[in-house]
């Protein structure tokens, strides 16, 4: 143990951390809507955060609302309780910031701040909107395919995780994480399909090649994630998005992979 001295607080911190979530979505709809707006929420608040120590000034609380409303209309609409059209509500009030921009004298890189802005919309807020369109897939209410997806990118981290320590020495992409090995993406693909061959047997919604092809995606748009986050981190010079996580960091390095990963699943489950 004292060889990986982050090992007890990571899987203690995973464990609750994933108690929350699963019983947020096999207790009911709105306590999915609850647990994951607020995941939402904190981890868009950490991206504006993490730009702001590089003295960039996005302008969070607007990011935050706006990323916020789009998870609530597309969990309203694709619940039935809404019209589609009030998607056209969020494009005015996301144009307030030029207008917010324009009035800020203090501002010397307005611009750039109106794309980080856009930025933590687009890399977190509508990753987490999609996940609606998972767990209303089937018309009603169901948490099977959002709970297997979130499964297998669990067994994708562990298994990664756990057969790099033990067999990692080719490098995936030294330049932008070091730590990572070939050997640990091949231990978590297997663990991860491996984990899709038994969900398919005792969850509905999707098929065992649907299932299959899923876990397929998110070892690939997973990793891209996981190595995405990475280089994020690199380039503003920390180790971590946040502290709010034993053994894991912040928001951002606990769903990165995931927020890479549920854009591809959507896809293909409404295209193919």
């Amino acid at each position: 143990m004292s060889k990986y001295p982050d090992l007890a607080p990571r899987v203690f911190s995973a464990l609750i951390g994933g108690m929350v979530i699963i019983l947020s979505l096999i207790w009911s709809e709105w306590g999915f809507f609850v647990v994951f707006l607020s995941i939402s929420c904190f981890t868009m608040w950490e991206f504006y955060r993490l730009m702001r120590l590089q003295s960039y000034l996005p302008i969070r609380f607007l990011g935050v609302g706006i990323g916020g409303l789009l998870f609530i209309f597309t969990f309203l609409i694709e619940d039935g309780i809404l019209p589609p059209k009030f998607y056209v509500a969020l494009f005015p009030l996301a144009s307030f910031v030029f207008l917010i921009k324009l009035y800020k004298k203090s501002d010397v890189h307005p611009f750039i701040n109106i794309a980080l802005f856009y930025l933590g919309i687009l890399y977190v807020a509508v990753p987490f909107a999609l996940i609606n369109i998972l767990v209303f897939y089937n018309g009603d209410y169901s948490y099977e395919i959002i709970l297997g997806l979130l499964f297998l990118t669990w067994a994708n981290d562990v298994g990664a995780y756990f057969t790099g320590i033990l067999f990692g020495r080719t490098k995936l992409f030294e330049r932008i994480s070091p730590k990572k090995s070939w050997e640990g993406s091949i231990g978590g693909a297997g663990f991860s399909i491996l984990t899709a061959f038994v969900i398919g047997l005792y969850f509905e919604g999707l098929n065992q090649v649907e299932w299959i092809s899923v876990s397929i995606i998110v070892v690939i748009a997973g990793t891209y994630g996981d190595l995405v986050e990475s280089h994020f981190k690199r380039s503003i010079q920390i180790k971590d998005s946040g502290t709010i996580i034993p053994g894991h960091g912040g928001f951002l390095d606990r769903f990165d992979s995931f927020l890479i990963a549920v854009p591809f699943v959507v896809v293909f489950l409404k295209l193919f």
